[in-house]
């Protein structure tokens, strides 16, 4: 038997004007070309724990119009985005077509799984560890059930398979990813995470991690590594004990996380020595009235939202780069959060700046309540889940003044100047902070 891995990769907004700018999900300009090189980790991990007798091969489509033939094989495991889950669905027609067997999964397909049986053999829900194994097990024995769901059982991070990274051409990535934990503490309403595989959060032990980093290297002697995280350092003791290990291996890298990371000089210190370059931090929104509400647990980002100015002088004053992300058309903010976070950006220092528009996925809290206050503009147009194009009514503005403010914003925040004045920024935030370090180190 051989099984076709495949990934709908190139995610862009459906808006041209937006692309004009060059917006992609999940962020802009450099980011985006990081994006569009990044493999499927969860495409590879499930190729990671299929049967050594079974022929396996991995592949991207980043246009199935130019996809003149189909990859051979006897089964199809697919996998995308929301906003290209409709490309996902043509490619499956196809290849059922030709005889094939198709199995779909992935955040879009747990959330709408009827949809996806319209183009599907088999649906896999929730954590695909759960139920890839029942799924090899089926096809050998030449049978297939149409729903492969968690049933109440939760994976235990410490099983995690080897992901296949040798399938990859590596010299077409510019970064590989590895999972440390899955899940999140916060419960942003809008959050379309790992989260809704899971209700749990989780960590996966040092050793596995470090495994994997490993197996990357064999690959790439020095190789970028993004952590695949919802919020890499919310659990404190497994993040050190994590960095500590990675400080010999010599790599860089990226990842996200919560700004209560300033509270913690010794995390810093371990993230920089273990080679962090960048992180994307969700600031959401520069106002208080923005922020307000959307960690529903207990409004923990409007207590911060006060501190983060200082908070990010505290990071990148410890040698490590903050992308700032915003949300722009929450609840709280009106037609004045374009300029405000333009400002912010400015007087914050952060290394570069994220901007997405808030975007109801398919599944999320915020999508539900929006369908109820008959907010949603059109309920299963999952081509706008983009983060970039505006699908609800926003409280404050129109969807058109949402829509052309984050436009303007983008030709204003993503000059080549203003890159510049970023990086600029960032350096000389850097060298102050550590001529305090020194005279508090004197004194």
């Amino acid at each position: 038997m051989q099984v076709a891995f495949v990934a709908i990769s190139g995610v862009r907004s459906s808006n041209p004007a937006l692309m004009e700018v060059g917006l992609t999900l999940p962020g802009f300009v450099e980011r985006s070309e990081v994006i569009a090189s990044l493999p499927s980790l969860g495409l590879l991990t499930l190729a990671g724990m299929t049967p050594d007798d079974v022929d396996v091969t991995y592949h991207e489509v980043p246009d199935i119009a130019a996809l003149a033939e189909l990859p051979p094989c006897d089964v199809a495991a697919i996998s995308s985005y929301s906003a290209q889950i409709r490309d996902a669905y043509a490619l499956a027609d196809r290849f059922r077509a030709a005889g094939v067997k198709v199995v779909l999964g992935g955040l879009h397909v747990s959330a709408l799984p009827h949809e996806a049986l319209e183009h599907a053999d088999a649906v896999v829900l929730g954590e695909g560890e759960l139920g890839w194994p029942d799924v090899m097990r089926d096809l050998q024995h030449g049978r297939l059930s149409h729903v492969y769901a968690p049933e109440g059982r939760e994976f235990d991070l410490a099983d995690s398979p080897m992901p296949r990274f040798d399938l990859l051409d590596i010299g077409h990535y510019n970064r590989l990813t590895v999972q440390t934990q899955r899940g999140c503490p916060w419960r942003c309403e809008f959050c379309a995470a790992s989260m809704r595989l899971t209700p749990l959060y989780k960590t996966k032990p040092v050793e596995r991690v470090l495994a994997e980093v490993r197996a990357i290297k064999q690959l790439w002697p020095h190789p970028f590594i993004e952590f695949a995280d919802d919020n890499s350092f919310a659990s404190r003791r497994h993040s050190k004990e994590l960095l500590r290990a990675l400080i010999p291996e010599r790599v860089h890298w990226f990842s996200e996380s919560d700004i209560s990371i300033a509270d913690d000089p010794e995390l810093l210190d371990l993230m920089r020595e273990s080679g962090c370059r960048e992180l994307l931090i969700g600031l959401e929104s520069p106002t208080t009235s923005g922020v307000d509400g959307i960690e529903q647990r207990r409004n923990w980002k409007l207590g911060r939202q006060p501190d983060y100015l200082e908070d990010i002088r505290v990071i990148q004053g410890h040698g490590i780069a903050v992308n700032g992300c915003f949300v722009l058309g929450l609840d709280g903010d009106g037609p004045d959060v374009f300029d405000a976070v333009e400002a912010f950006a400015a007087a914050s220092g952060q290394f570069d700046v994220q901007i997405t528009v808030m975007t109801p996925f398919p599944g999320t809290e915020l999508y539900e309540r929006l369908l109820a206050e008959g907010r949603l503009l059109e309920p299963t147009a999952w081509d706008r889940c983009s983060l970039f194009d505006v699908n609800f009514r926003p409280q404050r503005m129109t969807a058109d003044e949402l829509q052309a403010g984050l436009l303007g914003l983008a030709r204003r925040l993503y000059t080549v100047e203003e890159r510049d004045a970023r990086r600029d920024r960032f350096w000389a935030q850097r060298r102050a902070h550590r001529r305090e370090v020194r005279v508090e180190v004197h004194a």
